[in-house]
């Protein structure tokens, strides 16, 4: 027994329900530093705010990884994981703008705050039990092409999350404008709709996608253990109840590749967070001429909201980069398509600095994107084709320590560079994001991926 083929629309429907998690995603990258200035807090504080997610991922997601990898139910596997996500979700989405709402009982900033604890839980419980969704349902040689179809499905959700406020402001005439203290009436609207289409399009995929029950996944891993006589050992394997400390043992027992992807990640995703949590800031300052003090002004806003259209590019970017990727790697091979991306993403984040104006930064984000749409599918492909299948949840959201470890250091030490290093010029976070960036590029080079060389093995054979 093998996995079958799956024709473009059901790869589609398997990947839909990340449309609107990425649209959430990217209404909170996007405009949440803006709410919490909004809501009184300093810049150099914000990356201490933005502690919040990759602290929830490190916990939430290996959890929700090793129980995902156990959990059978008439939903299936991994559906409820990411039902139950985008329900408490979508209530952070709406109350995170509103939270002046509460401010008789609590102050706005610490409501805030809270729901964009409850927001990054639950894209957490979301977004790792997706993914491993992708690696359970589609067999190596589909694998590539369905994590880029989930990139572009992300970029087009993340383009409509954060164009949106510009779109529902200068077409719809919601105002921009807010008192001191308040969000804009867009910015409102704009996580509201976030909220719907986060739970239709989840729902979307729940309908449409089969999963492979526990048997047949038995019998898919022998049959593919048989044509692989190197992992032929793991067939031998009983099976026995997972325990929640496995998840430690899991982790000193991480595949080589895994190791080297690890570091890739780890200066990758310092470099975003640097980006989501400072554009704003930098942006204002560095390109709008306004003081580091300044976060309720007309002025402030306009810059918000073209902080927004820079994050639309370098998604919609992302969209046609994730399209002609599997046919790029194809062709070079996964690391060197990885390496050549990471590195123009790098040097776009360093010539920020030198653009003449705002409209010129379109160009970086160019860049940008083409480093996005990499880091959203070549090293989940890579990663795939050289862990266990029973293991696909649990190293998932393993891998994601990854993702969150460098996002807390930058956080931690974000602020407190931005203020003392850099006096107060939240540009210069935006520079040592590109450093990161080209230093994950060359970590690229000694990365093992194991499909790779398998297929080049099988080409040698039949030559």
């Amino acid at each position: 027994m093998q996995k079958r083929k799956l024709s473009t629309l059901e790869i589609i429907y398997l990947s839909f329900g990340f449309l609107g998690i990425q649209m959430g995603f990217a209404l909170q990258n996007g405009f949440a530093s803006r709410i919490l200035q909004t809501f009184g807090a300093e810049v150099h504080q914000l990356s201490w705010f933005w502690l919040i997610a990759p602290i929830t991922g490190l916990i939430v997601q290996p959890l929700v990884g090793h129980y995902s990898d156990n959990t059978w139910t008439k939903l299936g596997r991994r559906k409820p994981y990411f039902l139950i996500g985008a329900i408490l979700a979508s209530i952070g989405l709406i109350l995170l703008p509103q939270a002046d709402l509460f401010i008789a009982f609590l102050p706005a900033l610490w409501v805030g705050t809270g729901m964009l604890m409850i927001m990054d839980i639950s894209f957490n419980i979301s977004m790792e039990p997706f993914r491993a969704l992708v690696a359970d349902v589609l067999d190596k040689e589909q694998r590539t092409l369905g994590f880029s179809v989930q990139t572009i499905l992300i970029g087009i959700g993340a383009v409509i999350g954060s164009w949106l406020p510009y779109v529902l402001s200068e077409y719809f005439g919601l105002s921009n404008r807010a008192i001191e203290g308040n969000v804009p009436l867009n910015l409102i609207w704009s996580f509201i709709i976030g909220a719907v289409v986060l739970l239709v399009s989840i729902l979307v995929t729940i309908a449409k996608t089969k999963e492979y029950s526990p048997e047949e996944l038995k019998l898919i891993e022998q049959a593919e253990n048989k044509l692989n006589e190197q992992n032929s050992a793991t067939t031998l394997i009983e099976e026995e109840k997972a325990k929640l400390s496995d998840i430690f043992v899991d982790f000193v027992k991480m595949p080589p590749t895994m190791k080297q992807l690890s570091w890739v990640q780890f200066f990758s995703w310092f470099a975003l967070f640097g980006m989501w949590v400072f554009s704003t800031p930098a942006i204002a300052q560095h390109f709008y001429g306004l003081p580091h003090t300044d976060s309720s002004s007309e002025l402030f806003n306009e810059a918000g909201d073209w902080v927004g259209i820079l994050f639309g590019v370098y998604n919609l970017v992302s969209i046609p980069v994730a399209i002609y990727l599997p046919k790029i790697a194809k062709k070079i091979g996964r690391k060197k398509t990885h390496f050549y991306a990471l590195l123009i993403g790098g040097l776009s984040f360093i010539s920020i600095y030198i653009m003449p104006d705002r409209y010129w930064l379109i160009l970086p984000m160019i860049g940008i994107g083409i480093a996005w749409a990499s880091i959203l599918s070549m090293p989940y492909a890579i990663l795939a084709g050289a862990i266990n299948p029973k293991k696909m949840g649990v190293y998932m959201g393993i891998f994601n320590f990854f993702i969150v470890l460098p996002q807390i250091l930058n956080g931690v030490i974000g602020g407190p560079l931005v203020k003392y290093a850099y006096g107060n010029q939240a540009i210069f976070a935006l520079l040592l994001s590109g450093i990161s960036m080209v230093i994950a590029a060359f970590l690229v080079i000694k990365v093992k991926d194991v499909d790779d060389i398998q297929t080049k093995n099988q080409n040698l054979n039949h030559d």
